[in-house]
């Protein structure tokens, strides 16, 4: 080979490497959208009690008065004065029998949501669980180390946040 002329690689060569390059591009797309489906799933399943307790249109409180195996049942009274209203509220963010908490009634439905700080961060939760998912997926499928620990951290904050809040 003369020095100075351009190496020519065979036909076969270069197409492998489109090949491999075209395989490259279409599993980077494919995580891509994995992380993407998991985030908005989460915020999908976090939005029908989040949505109540952000803005609900009917807000009150509810006087829990009785505990069984996943849901408790109360009073809610509104702030509007209107009649008390005997609704359900699960039992993970009820606290105890004889508690009053603020709360949010989910439209259309007797089911009440905690309208507190606590509350709102408990109904992101599945939020902070695709978030969790989702880094995994952008540490190993995208190799974006920096903002896979980003979204991780940010899912176990939500996550603990809303433990501690309702816990403490």
């Amino acid at each position: 080979m003369r020095s100075g002329a351009p190496y020519k690689r065979s036909r076969r060569r270069r197409l492998g490497e489109n090949v491999y390059g075209m395989l490259l591009l279409a599993k980077t797309l494919l995580m891509v959208l994995v992380a993407t489906v998991l985030l908005v799933a989460g915020v999908w399943a976090s939005w029908g009690n989040a949505y109540p307790a952000l803005a609900g249109e009917e807000r009150g409180t509810v006087r829990v008065t009785g505990c069984g195996d996943d849901a408790c049942t109360g009073r809610f009274s509104a702030d509007t004065g209107s009649a008390p209203v005997k609704v359900t509220l699960g039992q993970a963010v009820s606290g105890s029998p004889g508690e009053t908490l603020d709360a949010a009634l989910r439209p259309g439905e007797r089911h009440a949501v905690r309208a507190d700080a606590g509350g709102i961060l408990y109904s992101w939760a599945p939020l902070g669980g695709a978030l969790l998912l989702a880094s995994i997926v952008v540490v190993g499928g995208l190799r974006m180390r920096r903002l896979g620990v980003g979204l991780g951290l940010l899912g176990a904050a939500l996550l603990a946040g809303a433990w501690a809040l309702l816990t403490f």
